[in-house]
């Protein structure tokens, strides 16, 4: 039991690390979802999702590389 508390604080500790990429990478999967309802082809949804999320992923990154230059 001890190693699922473990894990389980772990991912939430992922989670609240950068909280603002885990709140755009919600608010992207929440307007990914909002389109796929609209009727919009489930490739195009794809699509918008895969480049969200790899822009979100090269945004982290380089806030990131900033805060580690300027310390």
């Amino acid at each position: 039991m001890s190693i699922l508390v473990d894990v389980a604080k772990e991912l939430l500790g992922m989670f609240l690390a950068d909280a603002r990429l885990a709140t755009a990478t919600l608010l992207l999967v929440a307007i990914v979802a909002a389109l796929l309802a609209g009727y919009v082809e489930p490739l195009l949804g794809g699509a918008v999702l895969l480049l969200g999320c790899l822009a979100l992923l090269v945004e982290a990154t380089v806030r990131e590389a900033r805060h580690r230059s300027i310390s």
